[in-house]
């Protein structure tokens, strides 16, 4: 099997939000039409590689070790960073064939203002140029190599996720907004021109927002997902 046959995913994992991590892992799993792999970016593993401390704007543990993911390929081959609140909800192998050679990094280039001043936990809601646009990206990895331990644990915020680490915009490409949709800050769509929702704000796994906008859908998936199957076994029968 090749690296374009195998779909390669880092996911942010925060260790206040486990079961977060496994809905999305489910909601790709189901609807991948391709063998996908997964590495869950937690700080657990990632200390002799990430030793920055954390900072006071940081509302996730995976704010800045994300743009660790060209490192952890040995900067070969493309793969896929998002966010752990999202859920799927189609094949991740449609989002995985927009690959073009000529950028180092694809992403859905959001321009909008954030409508609170915080979000999920009390965490503040920072304002800032190309917000969100690394919450999923399509890392062209061989592209990517300013993205040094050193680099990423000691560029600023700013920095990183304004891709100042790119030696030119125009290798920014773009992605449909369908693959990296903001619950609650754009205005609903229906179910079919979404591709991947983002629960941004905070998600149902929260009690505040429990009534966020597709709420039921991230419940349905995780129900789907503690599901275990009942097989009833017949009687063995003896041969003579």
């Amino acid at each position: 099997m090749t690296e374009t046959d195998m779909i390669r995913v880092f996911i942010g994992y925060d260790r206040r939000m486990h079961g977060v991590y496994h809905v999305l892992q489910h909601s790709i799993v189901t609807r991948a039409s391709r063998p996908v792999s997964f590495t869950p970016l937690s700080m657990d593993q990632l200390e002799p590689h990430m030793w920055r401390e954390r900072n006071p704007l940081q509302s996730t543990e995976f704010s800045f070790s994300r743009f660790l993911t060209p490192f952890l390929t040995n900067y070969e081959g493309w793969a896929i960073f998002m966010d752990n609140d999202m859920l799927f909800l189609d094949d991740i192998a449609k989002l995985w064939d927009l690959r073009d050679d000529k950028y180092a990094v694809m992403v859905v280039k959001h321009d909008y203002t954030p409508k609170t001043s915080t979000k999920f936990l009390g965490e503040q809601q920072t304002t800032y140029e190309k917000k969100n646009w690394s919450s999923v990206m399509l890392m062209n990895c061989a592209k990517c190599k300013a993205l040094t331990p050193e680099y990423v644990n000691t560029a600023s915020g700013l920095e990183l996720h304004r891709f100042h680490w790119l030696e030119s915009e125009e290798l920014i490409g773009e992605i449909p907004l369908r693959w990296n949709f903001l619950v609650d800050e754009y205005d609903p769509l229906p179910e079919s021109e979404i591709s991947n929702l983002h629960y941004t704000l905070g998600g149902p796994y929260y009690d505040d927002y429990r009534d966020c906008g597709y709420a039921d859908l991230w419940v349905r998936e995780r129900d789907d997902m503690l599901k275990v199957a009942q097989v009833t076994s017949s009687p063995k029968t003896a041969s003579g």
